[in-house]
């Protein structure tokens, strides 16, 4: 049987397993993603461009950031030396102003209460997820903290969400994967997880959220308890 794709409100059944997106989905990251290329536009004499301009691409890094920010594009001969300084500066300063998002410092509460395995699955580096789930006091509770790096491949493919489930030790038919961007979606089906997609979240300047197929849509991380029916009685 063949199953939609529209966003459904119909609560799920606990899953085994919730693996979230870091940026734009666990934590809002973006202060910092953008800092850079505040910095790197002002050293060039160029005008401060408003960061809620900038913010949709935080979901995409250097790339995303360095072609909206800079108007430099990764085929460009001069993108690798931007990449590498805008990475440099990031570096640096992870963990400013990341935080989590309203409600998912809750959401991840219940799911321990519930005995409900989580991890992070995301496309930045693991050298950076690890310090920065560490930095939020995350580290040592999550299942897994996969980076676009720990496997020969990045999403939409869906390597990294298989890695993710068997460190957890997991079916992945009896796990959901929360993102907020349209490969998160497609490497969570692919992987034949279920999917929800976070509308809270930088969601980047293409198809808006509804469009993306997934299986659920949230507007606030909260929402998670009533969808996975984690309320306190």
């Amino acid at each position: 049987m063949s199953r939609s794709l529209a966003p459904q409100p119909a609560r799920l059944p606990p899953p085994q397993a919730v693996f979230f997106d870091l940026d734009g989905t666990l934590a809002d990251t973006a202060e910092d993603l953008v800092a850079p290329i505040h910095i790197m536009r002002r050293e060039r004499g160029l005008a401060p461009m408003p960061f809620d301009e900038l913010r949709p691409f935080a979901s995409m890094g250097a790339r995303g950031l360095i072609g909206k920010g800079l108007g430099v594009h990764r085929d460009a001969p001069e993108f690798a030396a931007l990449r590498d300084e805008f990475l440099a500066r990031y570096e640096a300063a992870m963990l400013v102003n990341t935080r989590l998002f309203t409600g998912m410092a809750e959401v991840l509460d219940a799911l321990d209460a519930h005995g409900i395995r989580w991890g992070v699955i995301s496309n930045k580096v693991e050298r950076y997820v690890r310090p920065i789930l560490d930095g939020l006091g995350l580290l040592q509770r999550a299942a897994c903290a996969i980076g676009g790096d720990t496997t020969a491949f990045a999403k939409p493919h869906p390597e990294p969400l298989l890695h993710g489930a068997r460190l957890t030790g997991v079916d992945t038919l009896l796990s959901v994967y929360v993102g907020d961007d349209l490969r998160d979606v497609e490497a969570g089906r692919a992987a034949a997880m279920r999917t929800v997609a976070a509308a809270y979240g930088f969601c980047g300047d293409a198809q808006p959220p509804h469009q993306w197929g997934a299986d659920h849509l949230v507007e606030r991380p909260i929402e998670l308890l009533d969808l996975f029916d984690l309320r306190a009685d």
